[in-house]
């Protein structure tokens, strides 16, 4: 069976790698070695820092070379999570998919179509016959998960009717630091964690939907708290109705394609 590889990925990439998974796909993920990444609850992000980390049932396991990446894969006994360089990643296996779920907003994706028999981007620019094969779109709305030419930056859907207030960036660029937990309470203005001394606080009252490691390097503007104003715990943990509807969408991608013929 020719695996897939999911890049970069998050809560988006963790959903896809999971769907595929559960349909058959042997699967791997890809990131960089101190991911940003806020809905750690929602993906496998974990893994990179503590080896093994558990969603929706399923365990993406760190692996440190392209051997183990490929006992693992063999095995199917978890998601193997990669975060060597890039070039390494694409000569570990003979790769029949790769999907980029980086959901870069500013950056124009370089152009992938000869790193496997078909490549997939999700999210905004990426434009399909291009810079990719197929592009999938991740904004909400009726399209959502479609097989769509080009992919657009879209506004995140309001959840308990707040939108962007929900989210805190990065003022200043340091070391992320934070006691705080994926799943807390939080009130509004209360301070969540610093960045180089500088404090950070919860933009309204609610759940910590969303919350970069402890210890992350950050970049001005990187995204690292959201706050469920629902206040619902559970809601911070298993695949979110979006990341599945994407992953969906790849799942049809990769059907329509001779990619099924050849996994």
């Amino acid at each position: 069976m020719r695996p897939c590889w999911c890049a970069e990925w998050g809560d988006v990439g963790s959903a896809v790698a999971a769907i595929l998974f559960r349909a058959g796909y042997s699967v791997a993920l890809h990131d960089e070695p101190a991911p940003t990444t806020p809905r750690r609850g929602m993906a496998f992000t974990d893994a990179v820092f503590d080896g093994v980390a558990v969603l929706d049932g399923l365990a993406g396991r760190r692996v440190e070379n392209p051997a183990e990446l490929r006992r693992v894969l063999i095995s199917g006994a978890a998601l193997p999570v990669a975060v060597w360089p890039f070039a390494e990643m694409l000569r570990a296996a003979d790769w029949s998919a790769v999907i980029d779920a980086r959901m870069r907003k500013r950056a124009v994706p370089e152009r992938q179509r000869e790193m496997a028999q078909l490549t997939i981007g999700l999210g905004p620019n990426f434009i399909a016959g291009e810079n990719v094969d197929v592009a999938i779109e991740t904004s909400w709305g009726d399209t959502l998960g479609a097989v769509i030419d080009a992919a657009a930056c879209g506004e995140p859907r309001p959840i308990g009717g707040v939108g962007r207030a929900r989210f805190v960036y990065a003022p200043v660029a340091g070391r992320f630091e934070t006691n705080a937990r994926i799943g807390d309470r939080v009130e509004e203005n209360a301070v969540v964690g610093t960045i180089a001394g500088v404090a950070v606080c919860a933009p309204i009252s609610g759940v910590l939907r969303g919350l970069t490691r402890d210890g992350v390097e950050v970049t001005l503007r990187t995204k690292v708290i959201e706050v469920d104003v629902c206040g619902n715990p559970a809601a911070a943990f298993g695949l979110g109705e979006r990341p599945r509807r994407i992953a969906e969408g790849v799942l049809k991608a990769l059907a329509r394609s001779r990619v099924a013929e050849a996994v």
